[in-house]
């Protein structure tokens, strides 16, 4: 429909001045200081604010050309839109697209959403904003780990980050929100680095210090950590139906890499029996917690610091997963193949077990010596 101007007809625009503007229907026209006039849209399409400058009359621009512009983009947007299913309601822009993802992704039991969604509330949305999901670029993405390195954030963060936006991408084109992945997402290069683990005697002064805190939770989280290499969140969220003392297993229905049963010592067994036979009637979860929203305990952060700083350890480096990464190292340095120590481990790849062969050279030497030995017998 062509648009009807009251203002910004051919006899206003001549009458004019240098330094005077006429607008209509998003399009601006000024007279410049040199007498030339120049031609500007400024409009909102499905939500996005378009301003363009469309030229001046020296170049042989008029209105119709800001017209036609305006008309064109209208039916870019338009032909976007009928790329999504009939009926289905059009996904604007990235903050809209990534609040419907974050819901849909719930209901549909979706794994790490606590995670995904403070990537995307923290990093991802302010930065794309309201720009259309079909049309971020790689070049969009290459400013955006450009300004997360300004801000000091690790190649791994920045990675994680990059994974969730991923992540909506694909599940965008499952969906049929868009026809296909709008651009190539390429990761930054990670430093393995050094793993930090706890020797023996660190593993033995720690759980002493966490037996004598005043916290009740806190020596049971790191006696299972140690016995188990789960991760913290796996660890705070066991239910006590989901703990088999007769298979010496805990299930874990959420876990990173999927579902799986995690493997307990004997010893462990025993402690969690005797924590089952404490536990209150009707009581769900192994750390129960009526402060919180999903009925257990959060990380007891300050807990876990004090009894490190009496362990006379590092706070800044013994985390909770520290104590993961002590369990799968010395599974590793005790001479457990690699395969056994991902099925305990629940992690996605052999690859990823595979960093901790390198932590210690004792247990490879201790190999070496082996083969020498064998060796000397068949010699």
């Amino acid at each position: 429909m062509a648009l009807k101007f009251n203002k910004l007809t051919r006899i206003n625009i001549r009458k004019v001045q240098p330094c005077e503007k006429l607008q209509e229907h998003g399009i601006s026209f000024e007279r410049l200081q040199n007498g030339d006039g120049r031609y500007t849209v400024n409009i909102m399409v499905d939500g996005i604010r378009v301003h363009r400058v469309i030229g001046t009359e020296s170049e042989g621009v008029t209105r119709k050309q800001a017209e036609d512009f305006i008309e064109q983009v209208r039916t870019d947007a338009r032909k976007e839109r009928l790329n999504l299913p009939k009926g289905r309601k059009v996904v604007v822009g990235f903050r809209e697209a990534a609040e419907k993802y974050l819901k849909k992704l719930e209901k549909e039991g979706g794994k790490d959403i606590k995670k995904k969604k403070q990537r995307i509330d923290l990093h991802l949305s302010p930065f794309f904003k309201d720009k259309p999901l079909s049309s971020i670029t790689t070049f969009d993405l290459e400013r955006f780990k450009k300004t997360r390195k300004e801000a000091n954030a690790s190649n791994g963060t920045i990675n994680r980050e990059l994974a969730a936006l991923s992540h909506l991408f694909s599940k965008a084109v499952e969906w049929k929100w868009i026809n296909y992945r709008p651009a190539k997402i390429n990761r930054l290069k990670e430093d393995s680095g050094r793993i930090i683990y706890l020797t023996v005697n660190q593993v033995s002064t720690l759980l002493e210090k966490a037996a004598e805190h005043q916290s009740p939770f806190i020596y049971p989280f790191i006696k299972i950590a140690l016995g188990t290499s789960m991760r913290k969140s796996e660890i705070l969220s066991i239910r006590l139906e989901h703990i088999d003392l007769q298979r010496k297993t805990i299930y874990i229905p959420h876990a990173k890499a999927g579902a799986r049963n995690q493997p307990i010592t004997g010893n462990l067994a025993i402690f969690l029996k005797e924590m089952i036979n404490n536990a209150e009637p009707g009581q769900e979860w192994l750390f129960p917690s009526m402060l919180t929203k999903s009925g257990h305990l959060q990380y007891p952060e300050d807990a876990f610091r004090d009894v490190v700083k009496h362990a006379g350890l590092n706070p800044k480096e013994v985390t909770p997963h520290t104590l993961r990464h002590t369990a799968i190292t010395h599974l590793v340095q005790a001479g457990v193949d690699l395969p056994t120590v991902q099925r305990i481990s629940g992690h996605k790849t052999l690859q990823m077990v595979a960093r901790y062969s390198h932590q210690n050279g004792e247990h490879i030497q201790s190999a070496m010596d082996v083969l020498e030995q064998r060796y000397k017998v068949v010699g």
